[in-house]
């Protein structure tokens, strides 16, 4: 990996003067996200623990991004995959996404599907690549980097062309290196599964060349950024992220549950009927998922109130997952046959994008919650989506939920390692109707207020 000088082996094109990157024409914009499985219809939410919420972030961020007046185009610049394990939608070179913005696919590395950790190795040919790609489609104005990996790339992009770059690192390496050390692995075994030198040597240099990087919270800066040698405050700004709402309506009075996801919840719950405690997100180790069903599986008043319903991504064959998925999926199913819950928790092996919205409206209407217990939360959409279709959410007191309980006052913060309070939250949630229906009520109103994409672009 290059740190100082940021030469690539190809050659660059001359930038353009200022004079022709008058700021009064139209900017075209190259965003950067290398890992995981992009497309534009339909994305993969779940499928791995790359494919999450950072995918759906780029996503509509390109096309809200491209709808500004002051924008000509945007190009999303991610990685080709020719791989039939993840289908053939991730080999087209170009996919158009919305007027004036489209999907840019460059081929580094081997051709297979690769987590982001094994990217690494490949970056510098990504870089490469993309000169190749400027050098026959013209420079880019601006270019915006998402995550580690990008960020190392956008980086030395910016070096190269004398280009403004802007940084987004959506989560940051030193913090989970901190939480998961916490744990019982040895540092030897984080480093090994996580690449974290790689990484931390990759935002810093992001962070260093950046002219803006962009978070989503105060204390992203001052609890997060503020870990990193390059940390210049002045190069902060606090941008909440903008959410596309319009799928995520509360429940209507005549309003009825698609009959196939009710179907499918009865498998599991005896009393389908119950109000439910929802949980979306894929199994990953961050995500604290076995916490939550050890307080459900030690709570008889939880369990007497509501079933558990989690959602974890998408599956066909458990054992085809990656070890640390199969690892945690495991885990909940032994936690659900040693407090046996089975008849009160439903963990459906898929579902369909459409069904999310109305799995929300769905716990809505029972009059149920949401919760997040994440060991760290950099932004949290499932909370935005939740609390749009009026559900009151409980969450992780860390990053994110901070500022989007303190804005839209929907809900409750939790400490994540204790099983106390993440049960009394719960509890009062399902308990005072009072205040469910006002956290419901400014769960609608709040997210529309203070979460809409034209503010962010």
């Amino acid at each position: 990996m290059q740190t100082e000088t940021g030469k690539s082996k190809a050659t660059a094109p001359a930038p353009e003067s200022g004079e022709e990157q008058s700021s009064h024409r139209p900017l075209k914009i190259a965003m950067i996200s290398l890992h995981g499985l992009i497309r534009g219809r339909d994305p993969e939410l779940g499928r791995d623990a790359d494919t999450g919420g950072q995918i759906k972030y780029v996503l509509e961020l390109a096309r809200a991004v491209a709808a500004h007046p002051k924008v000509a185009e945007v190009e999303l610049l991610t990685r080709q995959i020719i791989d039939p394990a993840v289908g053939p939608d991730y080999a087209q070179l170009e996919e158009p996404i919305a007027e004036n913005a489209k999907i840019v696919r460059i081929p580094f590395g081997p051709k297979r599907y690769l987590r982001k950790e094994s990217l690494w190795p490949y970056v510098e040919m990504f870089i490469d690549q993309t000169l190749a790609h400027f050098r026959r489609h013209g420079l880019p104005d601006v270019i915006h980097a998402h995550y580690a990996d990008a960020g190392l790339a956008g980086a030395q992009l910016s070096r190269l062309l004398r280009i403004p770059f802007v940084f987004t690192g959506h989560s940051l390496g030193r913090v989970k290196q901190q939480r998961l050390s916490m744990g019982k692995s040895s540092p030897e075994t984080l480093e090994k599964k996580y690449k974290f030198t790689a990484r931390i040597e990759a935002e810093e240099i992001a962070l260093e060349t950046a002219s803006m990087v962009v978070t989503s919270t105060n204390q992203e800066v001052v609890q997060q950024y503020e870990l990193y040698d390059h940390y210049v405050p002045s190069r902060m700004e606090i941008i909440p992220p903008g959410v596309d709402l319009s799928a995520f309506t509360p429940p209507t009075a005549d309003w009825t549950c698609d009959p196939k996801l009710r179907a499918e919840l009865a498998r599991f719950l005896r009393e389908p009927d119950r109000p439910m405690i929802l949980t979306l997100a894929r199994p990953d180790e961050r995500k604290n998922l076995e916490m939550l069903v050890r307080v459900y599986g030690e709570s008889k008043e939880l369990q007497e109130k509501a079933n558990l319903v989690m959602l974890l991504g998408t599956r066909d064959d458990l054992r085809q997952l990656p070890r640390a998925q199969q690892s945690i999926i495991n885990n909940i199913l032994y936690l659900i046959d040693r407090y046996d819950l089975y008849g009160s928790i439903a963990y459906p092996k898929q579902h369909a994008p459409q069904d999310v919205p109305e799995l929300y409206r769905l716990a809505a209407a029972l009059r149920g919650v949401f919760v997040n217990p994440a060991l760290t939360e950099p932004f949290g959409l499932t909370l935005l989506e939740a609390g749009a279709t009026g559900l009151p959410i409980v969450a992780t007191n860390d990053g994110g939920p901070r500022d989007i309980i303190a804005n839209c006052r929907n809900g409750l913060l939790i400490d994540p390692l204790n099983k106390d309070d993440i049960e009394h939250a719960l509890l009062r949630v399902l308990t005072d109707p009072e205040e469910w229906q006002e956290w419901s009520a400014n769960g609608i109103a709040g997210t529309r207020e203070y979460y809409s994409w034209e503010t962010h672009a």
